[in-house]
C-alpha cells in the first residue's frame, strides 16, 4: 500500500521508495500521516495495528523490537515515537511553502513548549491513562479513581491552555500550521471518545485545523 500526495515536495522526492511508515488506525500513527501528507511527501504505508498478530512478524520486530506504532524508515533512517517522527519530518522536508517547525529561537521555543505540554500533560498523563483503564482494562486492570483523576486532570490542562490557544493567532504558532497542530488535533480527536465537554476556544481551533484538506487526506491514510 502506497500514498501520493497531491503535491511534491520542491526539493524533489528522490526517496520515496525508501520512505515507509509503519502503523495505521490510532491517534497517534494519524500525525504521521498528516505530517508527510502536509509536507508532499510519497510512502508506503504498512497497515500494521497495535495488538494484532502483525505485531509479531519478524520485518515489523526487525524495525521496532518494541512493537510499537508508528514507526517511520526513511532512506537509512529508522524513527519510533510519533512526536520525535513529526518533528524530524518537519526538520528535514520542511520548505519556504511549507514549513511544520520554525526558523527562529523564539517560535522554536514556543514549538516545544507546546509538544511538551501536548504529549505529557494531556496525552501521557491523562488521556493514555483512560486508554489502559477504560478501553483495555483486560490487559492494565480497572482503576476508576485513576480515571477520575485523568479527567480531571485533562479538563484542568485544556482549560489552562485554552486562552493560550485563542491569543496564538489561527493555529498554536500563529497563522503557520505547524507540527505541534497536528499533535494537539489528534489529542483533542481522542479525546472526543471520552465525551470531554471542551472549552469553546478550543473547538474553535478544532474547527479551523481541522478544514484543512491534509486532515481529510490524513483520516484516509491512517484508516486504509
Amino acid at each position: 500500500m502506497s500514498w501520493t500526495s497531491a503535491r511534491l515536495s520542491s526539493r524533489g522526492d528522490d526517496m520515496t521508495d525508501q520512505r515507509v511508515v509503519w502503523g495505521v488506525g490510532t491517534s497517534r500513527t494519524i500525525r504521521v500521516h498528516w505530517a508527510l501528507i502536509e509536507l508532499g511527501l510519497n510512502y508506503e504505508i504498512k497497515p500494521i495495528r497495535p495488538r494484532t498478530p502483525a505485531m509479531d512478524d519478524a520485518a515489523f520486530l526487525a524495525v521496532n523490537p518494541r512493537k510499537k506504532v508508528p514507526a517511520l524508515q526513511d532512506g537509512k533512517l529508522t524513527m519510533t515515537e510519533s512526536p520525535a517522527i513529526v518533528t524530524y519530518l518537519a526538520e528535514r522536508y520542511s520548505t519556504d511553502t511549507v514549513r511544520l517547525i520554525p526558523k527562529s529561537i523564539e517560535d522554536r521555543a514556543r514549538y516545544f513548549e507546546w509538544q511538551s505540554f501536548i504529549t505529557m500533560e494531556l496525552d501521557a498523563t491523562s488521556l493514555y491513562v483512560l486508554r489502559r483503564h477504560v478501553d483495555l482494562p483486560g490487559i492494565y486492570g480497572e482503576a476508576p479513581v485513576a480515571e477520575e483523576t485523568a479527567r480531571a486532570y485533562f479538563e484542568r490542562m485544556i482549560t489552562a491552555a485554552a486562552p493560550d490557544v485563542a491569543a496564538g493567532g489561527q493555529y498554536l504558532l500563529g497563522d503557520t500550521f505547524s507540527g505541534v497542530d497536528i499533535l494537539m488535533q489528534s489529542c483533542l480527536f481522542f479525546a472526543e471518545r471520552y465525551n470531554f465537554e471542551l472549552p469553546s476556544e478550543i473547538n474553535d481551533y478544532r474547527e479551523r485545523v481541522t478544514a484543512r484538506p491534509g486532515y481529510a487526506k490524513a483520516l484516509s491514510a491512517n484508516n486504509p
